[in-house]
């Protein structure tokens, strides 16, 4: 009965979460100059230099090498009713119910080594090294990111062995890829691979592809990519574009292939 209810509780709370999602969803930011033709039709202009908003660090992530910590950076939002400003917060995806006795111990994870979070209008990720004392941003630019996969600071197993990941893996709307002039959840979401540095190693999905959703494969300890082809190059998805499904290796992350692919 009593996981029942629990049950009923993490169901409720991911609806909650699920609207709110739905009605604030990560609207993004300007990066061209917009304006409009005599017709009344928006013109996509110039690129803007230098991008003016403000943003503001929500707390320090742990990693599981006590070297490295995270400091998400949000974009600052104004209410439009009362000027007050906010920003997003941290979240954390979750599947509790892998956790077991048998030598699976995830401790509330989306995989095992990874803590996963998100968070509405998250523009960036600093990190720091404690012994160099020194600080990096993942990006040089403000991107709109979705998911950051970085190494748990919990003990976690898989198959009663030890699960220690030393680097990241972040989801996110880098460009404008439909030439709206807004980076946000209309363009190409693209998927890449960081060391424990924070320094880019390589995309893990092709950048001509827009990701979609993840599945975990604890046996051979693989993530599988959903993505949608770019097909006719126009820099979003649409609905009759092919999905493709890549494997990433999460022991050795730079080995990846295509799991399945339309004929």
């Amino acid at each position: 009965m009593k996981m029942k209810k629990l049950v009923l509780i993490f169901l409720a709370a991911a609806l909650v979460q699920s609207c709110s999602e739905s009605k604030m969803d990560r609207k993004g930011f300007q990066v061209n100059e917009i304006s409009e033709n005599e017709d009344g039709e928006k013109v996509v202009g110039l690129q803007i230099d230098s991008l003016q908003f403000e943003t503001r660090p929500m707390g320090v992530l742990m990693t599981k090498n006590r070297v490295h910590r995270l400091t998400p950076i949000y974009k600052v939002n104004y209410n439009k009713e009362t000027g007050k400003p906010f920003t997003g917060s941290n979240h954390f995806h979750g599947k509790w119910e892998r956790e077991s006795n048998d030598g699976n111990n995830w401790n509330n994870h989306i995989m095992p080594g990874f803590e996963a979070l998100y968070g509405y209008n998250l523009v960036n990720i600093s990190h720091y090294n404690n012994v160099e004392h020194s600080q990096n941003e993942f990006f040089e630019k403000p991107v709109l990111l979705r998911t950051v996969y970085y190494p748990a600071f919990s003990k976690d197993t898989l198959n009663k062995m030890p699960v220690e990941r030393d680097y990241y893996m972040i989801s996110v709307y880098d460009e404008d890829s439909n030439k709206d002039g807004f980076i946000n959840v209309k363009d190409l979401r693209r998927f890449y691979l960081y060391d424990i540095g924070g320094n880019l190693r390589m995309p893990l999905i092709p950048k001509n592809y827009s990701v979609m959703s993840s599945e975990y494969d604890s046996d051979n300890d693989f993530m599988y990519v959903f993505a949608k082809l770019d097909k006719n190059s126009n820099g979003q998805m649409e609905e009759m574009e092919p999905i493709h499904i890549f494997w990433i290796d999460l022991k050795s992350p730079e080995k990846t292939g295509i799991q399945f692919k339309t004929k």
